[in-house]
């Protein structure tokens, strides 16, 4: 008990006051600690996948830790997928398991798996907790933490008090140093060969910076959804996929690792130059490329404003015909997957968060979506490009948020279907649940590499189905909204109660607006 006090207290001291509690036996005694403290933010989730999940929504939404209490087994393991993400995203989720007494470990005894780094390089520290090691101490503060704290049987809980609010301090998280200079040469090199900046998804913080940087140098950009920055700078925005045609010279990429296929064919395009300034450290290529890992906001406002470089190579020179071109197909097929985006992206205009899926949701957003009105905050779980968990990360970055909404595909909401247990803990005015259910995983039909598979194993890899969610609404009692062409989408306007939409998408005009796209 001592041991437990001891530890989050440190956590208090260190500026942690958000936990999600998973209660069971084993945990207990921290379960109860931070209930009898006032002033801490509780949450409650009965799985750990999805409690793990959702503590990782709230260090997105404000940047602070957030962190999970376990109890002992498999349980702990559940949290793995969302501390995978965490990982790839530099974010500070916490991951604290209570633990069976050590002489359990290799015994096969029940609810006693071998915890001690069970995460291993994705999680810092990983050890059985011990007052002198200090974990919360030693931690970055940019990457997970995990501590494990094996607990005796039994536990007098009338002896348990409140946690000392006295002792809550700052969350002051590890700050890398970097070369401005690295980036000053960079633009100034060869430049005449020409500059692409590619932006991925960015913290809040940095957006104003990165969008006065980029306005000035005044190049051709490519802005993922979640960047904050797509509508912004639409007047230097690309919206081709690729850019094969004629590569730059080199790309700058700010902030996490973009979506994009001209990002991916960077892979076999070693003649571009590209320098990465990312909170992660990761490069996002197998390929030789410079990193800066750094705040993003930070190096920017190190270097400050540098001069206008301009558009060198002409790529932003066909981007109004392909724009109209788009436009037009979008207003030939409304009913199209595509179409029914751009006309949900018209309600969103007016939401406070919008949350994007992975797979073909934040690629089809990126390239069909209205261009004109921001929406004041845009999230994407991008760390490993999971589909796992989004509802609960949804969730988590917008608790507090009025007219929030989520747009996923239909196997993203399979994958997170208890997500909504947490409905009575979030702001439900406004809220909406957008599903795509196009009957499956569709973006393998976008493969080149699987085009040729036969129709049964195309839906093998799609995992096809006729599943619907009108019954999965109202067993969380929330209303529901079958859309089919863009007219069923007006009736939710009049509907401040939390909203499944599910979208049907025309399959005939979905595969019409492709190929006469293509």
């Amino acid at each position: 008990m001592e041991l437990a006090q001891h530890l989050l207290t440190e956590c208090l001291r260190h500026g942690i006051t958000n936990f999600v509690l998973c209660p069971g036996a084993r945990n207990a005694p921290l379960v109860l600690l931070l209930e009898r403290t006032d002033g801490l933010e509780l949450y409650y989730h009965p799985d750990e996948r999805g409690a793990a999940f959702f503590a990782l929504g709230r260090t997105m939404s404000f940047g602070e830790p957030c962190a999970v209490i376990t109890t002992s087994g498999t349980a702990v393991a559940e949290c793995l997928p969302a501390v995978i993400e965490a990982h790839y995203q530099a974010r500070p989720l916490i991951i604290i398991s209570a633990d069976r007494p050590e002489q359990f470990r290799n015994s096969g005894a029940p609810q006693a798996i071998e915890q001690v780094n069970l995460f291993g390089s994705y999680a810092e520290f990983g050890q059985s907790y011990e007052a002198e090691l200090s974990p919360l101490e030693n931690w970055s503060g940019i990457t997970p933490l995990h501590v494990n704290l094996p607990l005796e049987e039994q536990f007098e809980a009338d002896q348990i008090s409140a946690l000392p609010l006295d002792e809550i301090g700052d969350f002051l998280p590890a700050r890398a140093n970097f070369d401005g200079s690295l980036v000053v040469e960079f633009l100034r090199d060869k430049i005449f060969a020409g500059l692409v900046v590619m932006i991925g998804g960015l913290r809040p913080m940095e957006r104003e910076a990165v969008f006065h940087f980029v306005e000035t140098l005044g190049v051709p950009v490519i802005a993922d959804p979640h960047s904050g920055l797509r509508e912004a700078l639409q007047a230097q925005l690309l919206l081709r996929p690729e850019l094969s045609d004629e590569l730059p010279g080199k790309v700058l990429r700010l902030g996490e690792v973009p979506h994009g296929r001209f990002w991916r064919d960077l892979e076999t395009s070693p003649e571009v130059e590209v320098l990465s300034i990312t909170n992660s450290g990761y490069p996002g290529l197998a390929r030789p490329s410079t990193v800066i890992h750094a705040d993003v906001g930070r190096v920017i406002d190190g270097i400050g404003l540098q001069g206008e470089i301009g558009d060198i190579l002409d790529h932003l020179a066909g981007e109004q015909g392909r724009r109209a071109t788009v436009d037009e197909l979008l207003e030939a097929f409304p009913s199209s997957e595509p179409g029914l985006i751009r006309n949900i992206s018209l309600h969103t205009a007016t939401a406070d968060s919008l949350y994007l899926g992975n797979s073909l949701p934040i690629r089809e957003w990126a390239s069909f979506a209205q261009r004109e009105i921001p929406t004041p905050e845009v999230w994407a779980n991008r760390g490993a490009n999971g589909i796992d968990g989004q509802i609960a990360t949804w969730f988590g970055t917008s608790r507090e948020v009025e007219n929030a909404w989520a747009i996923i595909g239909d196997l993203t909401a399979i994958y997170d279907l208890n997500a909504l247990i947490m409905s009575d803990q979030i702001e439900l005015t406004g809220r909406r649940l957008v599903i795509i259910n196009n009957g499956g995983g569709q973006i393998f039909s976008h493969l080149p590499r699987l085009s040729s598979l036969s129709e049964s194993e195309q839906d093998n890899f799609a995992q096809a189905h006729e599943i619907t969610f009108e019954h999965y609404a109202k067993m969380w009692g929330w209303d529901y909204l079958a859309v089919r062409n863009p007219e069923d989408l007006d009736e939710q306007d009049e509907n401040d109660k939390p909203l499944i939409i599910e979208v049907f998408p025309d399959a005939d005009e979905t595969a019409d607006f492709w190929r006469n796209l293509s």
